[in-house]
């Protein structure tokens, strides 16, 4: 398959069609007239694309849903950032009330009030002072 250019060089057209490309040997004709052109080195083929494999269906071709992941501790207080436990307030079986200061978390040298965002009970505590957590990790499990 031919593959034509048109390219400007200095301010003169030209039209370049390449008709075939051999190991470093191409044929080419510009504005018409015909070349055999010696390539310094082989033209690398293009890569192949890969792409994902199609998403599984049913035995009626309906679409397969995975099930979501299990869902967190929904009463699970979690690290706003990463930092380490200065203190922890509370203990396993303690009744605590919305805004009541459960730890304190040290985070870019500066000192973060965890507060419970629920009315419950504490029923896991799943760090201890000193530990560093990242953001994101569950520190107190409320019920």
């Amino acid at each position: 398959m031919a593959k034509e250019y048109k390219l400007k060089i200095n301010g003169n057209d030209y039209a370049v069609v390449i008709n075939d490309v051999e190991d470093t040997m191409a044929e080419v004709e510009v504005n018409g007239t015909p070349y055999s052109v010696e390539i310094d080195r082989q033209i690398k083929q293009a890569a192949k694309i890969s792409r994902p494999a199609p998403a599984p269906v049913s035995e009626s071709g309906a679409p397969v849903v995975s099930k979501p992941a299990a869902p967190a501790n929904a009463g699970a207080i979690k690290s706003p950032l990463p930092g380490v436990i200065l203190s922890v307030s509370v203990n396993v079986g303690d009744t605590v009330k919305i805004g009541q200061k459960l730890l304190v978390l040290e985070a870019m040298k500066m000192e973060n009030s965890i507060d419970s965002d629920r009315d419950g009970k504490v029923i896991a505590i799943k760090v201890n002072k000193g530990d560093s957590v990242l953001e994101g990790a569950e520190l107190v499990i409320i019920g």
